[in-house]
């Protein structure tokens, strides 16, 4: 399964013939390659895959995305499977 998530772009540079941007990810910064998207600038969401951007979207859907994410992670959260019994059968 790939999972592909929503950033917002800190920042672009040029580097060996690549467009990098910094890009946040609900706090956390990564380095992006931007090359499948040279429409995209500072401030805007994009789409990423293994380190590369993929698409560009507008803030209102990344919104959106953020919110399915956080109701997955906290569906996941009250999902509580019980731990199973120990046995003992060294009688």
């Amino acid at each position: 399964m790939c999972l592909a998530v929503p950033g917002r772009i800190l920042g672009t540079e040029e580097r060996e013939e690549s467009r990098l941007g910094r890009v946040e990810f609900g706090g956390i910064v990564r380095e992006v390659v931007l090359d499948l998207v040279p429409e995209a600038g500072v401030g805007d969401y994009v789409i990423v895959h293994a380190g590369f951007a993929i698409s560009r979207l507008d803030a209102e859907e990344a919104e959106r995305t953020y919110q399915l994410l956080a109701e997955m992670e906290q569906a996941g959260e009250e999902v509580q499977r019980p731990a199973p019994e120990a046995t003992d059968h060294s009688d």
